[in-house]
């Protein structure tokens, strides 16, 4: 990793598109400091000090702590992670937009795009309306009224339309997927206090604590070991064979080349995970917004909120907590049969192997071919999204302890997805460019 790291800066285009991700990343964390106008600073610090909401704390780990200081990207890139979400679901259900999504080109994908952005700004709209209903009450605002909410919801939805913009430009002119380096750098920014958090673990009024050295290790061997574990997910593959017979034509021969069809393990990536993330938090947010006053109840109401919040609550109690690891396993499950079948169309590429005059060995071309590609996909998606989701919901055990990490199980997932789609589009750009020996050893 580190030598592909190195070579890539070596290659003047490839350090172009570095430098540039480089740049576009410090503009979205000065961002994370710039407080949206009429909030009196001392009374919002002294509120999120004391604010006990779960998803405040959810959100703010998502968004790099820009939640926390209520600034500009505060509420992150989740509205158009929402957004698509409710544009994929669409598309199962709308047929003109059903085709849209499968015609593919470049026209298309702009449509698609474009309505995902309309989707994602009335979300912000909605979410940002949220927020200053949520907090009015609070004392944080200088001039609570209709000029400084339309301020402070104007000033929300413009950041998030920023980090949209920031996302798309990471995407086409940098390196990696621009929505998931910005949930990267959110949740890796939180990395530090992890850190003060096991020190603290380690030290006790001032003394070494030998209770917290073992609980640090245990943490430590944990975290290695989860990583470890996801690593081998994301990389894992089954490569099934492909033939193709020789062609004469005129004086020449052509084809009779082996070769294989990559299908990884998790082969969604990243992406199901923060869309289960996402799916599970918007019950809580249009709670907030709507019926605030009955999260403290015991209806269906107060219920559902902390259903919702479980994800990051150790105060919600077992049944709940219990109940949100269920649904966050499924959804999970879910969401990767559904991207890994978005992104992969074992029909098409059965069509593709039989007009190029291929054939997987033992497996008759066409229909034959399609079926064995999709049973062969389904166990290994199957098997990886089981694998992904345990590491997802075991890690909230935790939140029952004295531990409170800010990295959980769907961080270490999102950080060491990203990183690896990163560092394999980096080796991609590198061979693109012709250049030799980075993958020597």
């Amino acid at each position: 990793m580190f030598k592909t790291i190195k070579n890539a800066f070596k290659t003047p285009d490839v350090r172009k598109r570095l430098m540039y991700t480089l740049l576009l990343i410090v503009l979205f964390r000065l961002g994370c400091y710039i407080t949206v106008p009429g909030v009196d600073t001392f009374a919002l610090a002294e509120t999120m000090n004391t604010s006990t909401m779960s998803l405040t704390s959810l959100i703010d780990t998502i968004s790099g702590g820009a939640f926390s200081n209520l600034s500009i990207f505060a509420m992150s890139i989740t509205p158009y992670i929402t957004a698509s979400i409710v544009i994929q679901l669409l598309g199962m259900i709308i047929p003109s937009l059903e085709k849209l999504m499968k015609e593919g080109g470049e026209i298309a994908r702009e449509k698609v795009n474009r309505y995902t952005k309309v989707v994602a700004i009335i979300l912000a709209l909605v979410e940002a309306l949220g927020i200053y209903i949520s907090y009015r009450s609070s004392g944080i605002f200088k001039n609570p009224g209709f000029l400084t909410g339309a301020t402070i919801v104007i000033s929300l939805i413009a950041g998030t339309s920023i980090l949209m913009w920031l996302g798309e430009q990471i995407t086409n002119k940098g390196v990696g997927n621009g929505i998931s380096m910005i949930i990267f750098i959110g949740i890796v920014s939180g990395l530090p206090s992890g850190l003060v958090t096991l020190w603290n673990l380690i030290m006790t009024e001032g003394a070494v604590s030998t209770v917290g050295i073992v609980t640090a290790l245990i943490v430590l061997i944990g975290a290695v070991v989860l990583i470890g574990g996801v690593v081998f997910v994301q990389q894992a593959e089954r490569r099934v064979p492909v033939q193709y017979a020789k062609k004469v034509v005129g004086r020449k021969m052509y084809g009779g080349q082996n070769t294989h069809i990559p299908l990884k393990l998790a082969m969604a990536g990243v992406m199901p995970i923060i869309f289960a993330s996402s799916f599970m938090t918007f019950p809580a947010m249009i709670i907030q917004i709507f019926a605030s006053d009955k999260i403290g109840g015991a209806g269906f109401i107060s219920g559902l909120y902390k259903f919702s919040i479980a994800t990051s609550s150790s105060s919600v109690g077992w049944g709940y907590s219990l109940a949100n690891a269920i649904v966050y396993f499924l959804l999970i499950v879910g969401f990767t049969f559904f991207y890994t079948y978005a992104t992969f169309n074992p029909d098409e590429v059965a069509t593709n192997i039989k007009q190029n005059g291929g054939f997987i060995p033992g497996i008759r071309a066409g229909k034959p071919t399609a079926d064995y590609l999709k049973s062969t996909l389904n166990k290994l998606t199957f098997v990886g999204s089981i694998f992904l989701s345990f590491i997802a919901i075991l890690p909230m055990l935790l939140r029952f302890s004295n531990l409170n990490l800010s990295f959980g199980g769907t961080a270490v997932l999102i950080v060491v997805g990203v990183a690896l789609e990163t560092i394999q589009q980096l080796e991609s750009l590198l061979v693109m460019r012709h250049y030799k020996g980075f993958l020597e050893k």
